[in-house]
């Protein structure tokens, strides 16, 4: 998952944070097992999960892993999105990712109780490894990739996904360019619609 686009499109709202990045831990109806707040972060990772795999853009980056990982191509742009946030001045200028990153991680921790199983095993990873401030990194990329290929169940490798990254970096870093503001002004939208109806998560 990218974790950092959705950790940056929570608007450094704590609860909305939580929500978003353990939403693909939480199935079905569990989501009203939360605190509305986190229910709110749950449902917004479910929509800019649905506007990106509808924006014709991606359907374009897609086409870059298709031919080696198939039906997990959107997963792998999703991966390198979060290599080209990180390395976006207009979003991160100067060392604020690294401050940033440590705020994320601060602030999940004051939620630990709220954390599903799977992520609860996951997150001390997450922070001493530093993944956040990793994906600047191709070699946080390769990681990441290998990390997916071990959770899904018809991959055996990322070597061919990594080789496409590497020789397509230039045109997926422009579909990135292209996609990005659209989705933060849609996250911006729907936030502010969130405002206007507090009482419903």
């Amino acid at each position: 998952m990218n974790y950092l686009a959705h950790a940056y499109l929570s608007l450094r709202q704590p609860e909305l944070l939580v929500g978003n990045l353990i939403s693909d831990f939480v199935k079905g109806r569990a989501q009203f097992d939360y605190p509305p707040g986190i229910q709110r972060g749950i449902q917004l990772h479910r929509a800019i999960d649905s506007f990106t795999d509808a924006h014709p853009v991606n359907a374009l980056a897609r086409k870059v892993f298709k031919p080696a990982v198939g039906l997990y191509a959107g997963a792998f742009v999703d991966i390198v999105y979060d290599h080209y946030l990180a390395k976006d001045n207009l979003a991160f200028p100067g060392e604020s990712l690294l401050v940033y990153s440590q705020w994320v991680y601060s602030a999940m921790g004051d939620y630990t109780a709220h954390f599903p199983e799977k992520f609860a095993r996951m997150f001390p990873y997450m922070k001493s490894q530093d993944w956040l401030t990793n994906y600047q990194q191709r070699t946080g990329i390769e990681r990441s990739m290998e990390g997916l290929v071990r959770r899904a169940k018809y991959l055996e490798n990322s070597q061919e996904a990594f080789a496409a990254f590497e020789a397509e970096y230039d045109y997926l870093e422009k579909c990135y360019h292209r996609f990005f503001p659209e989705l933060l002004l849609f996250v911006n939208n729907y936030y502010r619609q969130l405002l206007t109806s507090p009482e419903k998560p």
